[in-house]
């Protein structure tokens, strides 16, 4: 620490960092090394995380777009994200070894969708067009079966064919507060639709935004470690904004420019769902080298939900 730093309060959010779906996404692709040997070949980044991915790599991963890149004798993984049911499908008719690591909540919205499809309902999705983990779950039905709505505009423009057999689900790393907007509109315009058993959003990403909305109003600035391809990352820079702190996505403890707390005596910090905890401690580290630091952590609820690996990688 620097003689006559200036002090600086942290307030640290909890939960904050790796959920369950991350944890087991990662020990899957490390398993599967363990048991096949390098490389093993992972479908799009097993989770959005630069820092993830690059210890990946070098344990002997080999990240990739598609399947087609993929050597005929080598085994692949799917990302946390969820895969449409044409990659599996094109994986066996190549004869290719693959573990599926899709996040469990992710797996059970594919399964409502799937139900919901032959009940005869049609399906608004809502969530953000491009993330891998919506074209993951459009690929679950059959195409036409299900529409994106992303705003309450959406639901106004959106035109069914038959208003009183439609059923909504929504993307896993949404915005709570949003994403009630949207539902109440749909259900007040479609007083029929048929709701989702529980709610999609997953528990680590509420746990998340909630502990960002108990520090966010006492902070002057709110950091989040996360990447800019995360969207649970990116949806807690938005609840801290809205929540009356300026808030800042950073990747690594590097990414801080310190002139953003110039006049910052109570900083708030939190990290996404696929940021590891170790990242935080390099960010605080950082900080500390000009500031004279004080740490709280904030906690709003504990986590302790683990998910089973996939069978015949529990025992490598």
């Amino acid at each position: 620490m620097v003689e006559n730093a200036p002090p600086l309060e942290l307030l640290i959010a909890a939960p904050r960092g790796f959920c369950a779906g991350v944890d087991r996404a990662i020990q899957i692709v490390e398993l599967a090394i363990e048991r096949y040997g390098t490389p093993v070949y992972v479908r799009h980044e097993i989770v959005h995380n630069k820092y993830v991915v690059d210890t990946l790599k070098a344990k002997g991963a080999i990240f990739v777009e598609e399947l087609d890149e993929v050597p005929d004798d080598a085994p692949v993984v799917f990302s946390a994200h969820g895969v449409p049911k044409a990659v599996p499908a094109k994986a066996e008719e190549r004869g290719l070894t693959y573990v599926d690591a899709t996040c469990p909540l992710v797996s059970k919205v594919h399964r409502q969708a799937e139900r919901l499809i032959e009940a005869g309902r049609h399906i608004l999705f809502i969530g953000h067009a491009g993330h891998p983990e919506v074209i993951g779950t459009f690929g679950q039905v059959p195409e036409g079966g299900m529409t994106l709505i992303e705003t309450v505009a959406d639901v106004a423009a959106f035109e069914p064919a038959d208003p009183d057999n439609l059923a909504f689900l929504t993307q896993t790393t949404l915005s709570v507060d949003d994403t009630a907007e949207v539902a109440a509109a749909m259900q007040a315009r479609f007083p029929a639709i048929v709701a989702p058993k529980g709610d999609d959003i997953c528990y680590a990403t509420s746990n998340r935004q909630a502990a960002v909305k108990a520090i966010a109003g006492s902070c002057d600035k709110v950091l989040v470690v996360g990447a800019p391809n995360s969207s649970n990352s990116l949806r807690l820079v938005e609840v801290a904004k809205r929540n009356g702190a300026d808030a800042i996505l950073v990747q690594r403890a590097d990414d801080l420019n310190f002139a953003w707390l110039d006049g910052v005596k109570r900083l708030g910090i939190t990290a996404g769902a696929s940021a590891p905890e170790k990242l935080v401690r390099e960010l605080v580290d950082h900080i500390a080298t000009r500031f004279a630091v004080t740490e709280q952590e904030v906690e709003i609820a504990r986590e302790n939900i683990t998910f089973k690996l996939p069978r015949g990688l529990q025992t490598a």
